[in-house]
């Protein structure tokens, strides 16, 4: 069933041109792909960690917890989405928001300032919205970039036998698990660790210049 607008909505909490965004280009990504392919088979690669992440975990079935979202946080608009035979899609987003008035910017400005008087709630709603709106009505073509490729797919979801640390005594999987002196450390437990030891070595070299 095609998911709506309001089923992303309700799921990211809000609406905002992040998740506009996101349901505009998985929406696109499942036609592109076409509708022969089974969403099982979908893994998704997302070059960023925003609201548009949400929207493309609901209208496509992708999650971190398949194991069929990929993070690759560079920070840019491009997502890709692709079969387990390689085929697939990268989309980069385009679209250029209309220029905003100074009046506008002023709003912005004393919004991030952390102004949150309610007629400046007010202006900052009614904007994220007309700009929502222009996202979802815009032509595809002056949304996005969507490109047909043939991709290295990431591997399938593996389930990994648990360690305990030594340290802390709490569980890690097994290839997140680091050796230290030959006992069994999570990685918060191994950087403490090496802290502390970095500590004590300045704190040695202090002590031999002083003395």
């Amino acid at each position: 069933m095609q998911k709506e607008f309001s089923d992303v909505v309700r799921f990211h909490g809000h609406a905002c041109p992040g998740l506009a965004f996101g349901y505009r280009v998985a929406a696109a990504a499942l036609e592109a792909l076409g509708p022969c392919r089974p969403r099982q088979e979908l893994v998704a690669v997302v070059e960023n960690k925003s609201c548009a992440v949400d929207a493309i975990q609901v209208v496509t079935g992708c999650t971190f917890g398949k194991g069929n979202l990929v993070l690759d946080d560079y920070g840019k608009q491009v997502y890709s989405f692709m079969t387990r035979d390689g085929h697939g899609v990268r989309i980069a987003v385009i679209w250029e928001p209309p220029p905003e008035s100074t009046a506008m910017q002023q709003v912005w400005h004393r919004f991030q300032a952390g102004d949150r008087d309610p007629e400046i709630m007010q202006q900052i709603a009614a904007h994220k919205g007309k700009k929502v709106r222009a996202i979802l009505e815009a032509a595809p073509e002056d949304l996005f970039k969507v490109e047909k490729r043939q991709f290295k797919v990431p591997a399938a979801a593996r389930v990994f036998k648990s360690l305990r640390c030594s340290h802390c005594q709490e569980k890690v999987m097994e290839p997140m698990a680091q050796v230290k002196d030959d006992i069994i450390l999570c990685i918060p437990c191994r950087n403490a660790m090496n802290v502390d030891a970095n500590t004590a070595c300045q704190n040695d070299s202090a002590e031999v210049h002083s003395s």
